[in-house]
């Protein structure tokens, strides 16, 4: 096997076509210059789930030729978001594979050994041009209102000159020779196409001075290799298809079929930009959105299902994609609607265990680092955080929530933190206080279990509470009962405060709060 790979990795795959038949192949191919944001997660999710609709394989190809533009821990990083997402490689740098290497830059044999044949047959060349010919030519363009490009000067040079310019160490690019006449193609989104490249741009660069391929030279070669049968794409390269389709031409392979992905915009109409921090996949990840909600709210932006805006996991997207559905229309990110996708799929988890266990770990884990990370003023002791009572909070708050982050807000420490009153923080509520609690306290205490499991129950019991309370309003008395079992004075109702606490933890925080505030003001118990 490794003779193979070796074999492979220096002469190429001899018959790739025949090899793969009709088995599906695509791959997500991101340049390590970045983190993974929502613009490359839904072409990467597009890919992954038309591979697996049909029974075929995801390869993760990292095109890292430009070696300026690379940033360290880039491509960790990506692939890290990627299994979050549950886009899981079949092949690729760190899953191996038979049409490895999967990184570009340890392909460089492969690229010279094709290069050469372009040069030989004469659909390429070098050019010797410096930037800065390059550069005037792109300033006089721009002072008669003309697009950039290049004036292919070097495609003309004799064999004797372009040897005469090597021999003496000219530094130089490869070019490719564009076609005047680029062939109409068939787009399986955007339907039959054609574009006039060679009027756009001169000659394209395949090899630069730096011996590294350009991106359209590498993923020609690198797809033909690795037998890719589909390339699923931003439609930014729809414009780039002709001349891809040239150098298959040129290399005598056949082309994979091409599907263009329509654009990401934001709502106001506006290009998603890396400088937004906040389309990062790592972003929503440390905001706390769950990666299956994340991957479902991506899919209703540029369509792929019969109907949009549905919930569905994983495998129902497989199973129910087609890219027939993909339309041709840009699709605008309502930001909006993604924490309601985020609630309705932790509510999903929670009608099975195996979702409420990953929720209440995941759950734990945010309040861990929350005690040893965050600060948030809060005061009072630690409660015992047992599975059972974590999934009571998760039941009770899940209409309420939109994230497992929400619950470690400080409107939700009362959940974590029993508070610790203080005498002046209830007198400044009621001067009754101390009365109020005391009744309070053993009127609760009275009360069956089974009341803490209805909090509409719960709420009559406390108004018949305040009630026998002659002279003190009802809303005075709920306000005393809410400091006690929170330290706040807004939030969740007091009955769905103690239907989440349950009776035990409620009697017990009352009855700290009796004992704070019968405390006189040098801090001595009256008798």
């Amino acid at each position: 096997m490794w003779f193979l790979q070796r074999l492979r990795a220096t002469f190429g795959t001899l018959s790739t076509s025949s090899h793969f038949h009709n088995e599906v192949r695509v791959r997500f191919a991101p340049s390590p210059t970045g983190h993974l944001h929502l613009g490359g997660l839904r072409t990467a999710l597009y890919n992954y789930i038309f591979a697996k609709s049909h029974g075929g394989r995801f390869i993760l190809r990292i095109e890292d030729t430009d070696q300026t533009r690379l940033v360290p821990g880039a491509e960790e990083q990506l692939q890290a978001m990627l299994q979050w997402s549950g886009l899981c490689a079949d092949e690729g740098p760190n899953q191996g594979g038979e049409f490895g290497p999967y990184k570009q830059s340890e392909r460089l044999n492969l690229y010279k050994s094709h290069i050469e044949t372009l040069v030989k047959s004469g659909a390429a060349y070098h050019c010797f041009c410096s930037e800065q010919r390059l550069e005037l030519l792109r300033k006089e363009a721009l002072r008669n209102r003309q697009v950039p490009r290049y004036d292919n000067r070097c495609r003309h040079l004799t064999s004797h000159q372009a040897q005469d310019n090597r021999h003496s160490g000219k530094p130089s690019v490869i070019r490719f020779k564009l076609d005047v006449e680029m062939d109409l193609f068939e787009d399986l989104v955007y339907g039959r196409t054609q574009h006039d490249t060679h009027l756009i741009e001169g000659d394209p660069v395949l090899i630069k001075s730096d011996g590294f391929p350009t991106y359209h030279f590498a993923n020609v070669v690198d797809d033909h290799l690795m037998g890719i049968s589909h390339v699923l794409r931003g439609m930014e390269w729809l414009t780039s298809t002709p001349k891809h389709l040239s150098l298959y031409k040129a290399l005598g392979w056949s082309p994979p079929k091409f599907a263009h992905l329509p654009l990401l915009l934001n709502r106001d109409g506006s290009k998603l930009s890396k400088r937004q921090g906040d389309i990062y996949v790592q972003h929503f990840k440390d905001a706390g959105f769950l990666p299956e909600a994340l991957v479902n709210f991506i899919t209703f932006c540029g369509s792929g299902f019969q109907e949009n805006r549905e919930l569905r996991n994983m495998q129902q997207l497989i199973q129910q994609f087609s890219l027939s559905q993909v339309s041709t229309h840009s699709a605008v990110l309502n930001m909006d609607l993604l924490p309601d996708v985020n609630r309705s799929h932790m509510i999903h988890l929670l009608t099975n265990q195996k979702g409420r266990c990953r929720l209440i770990s995941e759950l734990r884990e945010k309040l861990a680092k929350l005690k040893t990370e965050k600060e948030d003023g809060s005061r009072g002791e630690t409660m015992e955080l047992k599975d059972e009572y974590l999934l009571k909070v998760l039941e009770a708050r899940k209409n309420h929530i939109s994230r497992i982050n929400d619950l470690c807000q400080p409107d939700y420490s009362y959940l974590w933190l029993r508070p610790d009153g203080r005498r002046e923080d209830f007198i400044a509520v009621s001067e009754n206080a101390e009365i109020i609690l005391s009744e309070a306290c053993q009127e609760i205490e009275g009360l069956p279990e089974s009341v803490y499991e209805d909090v509409k129950e719960l709420s009559a019991q406390l108004r018949r509470s305040s009630d026998r309370l002659q002279g003190v309003p009802y809303a005075v008395y709920m306000k005393v009962l809410r400091l006690a079992l929170s330290n706040l004075k807004r939030g969740a109702s007091v009955a769905e405060m103690m239907s989440v606490l349950g009776k035990a933890e409620v009697v017990q925080r009352l009855n700290a709060s009796v004992q704070s505030v019968v405390q006189d003001t040098t801090g001595s118990v009256s008798r």
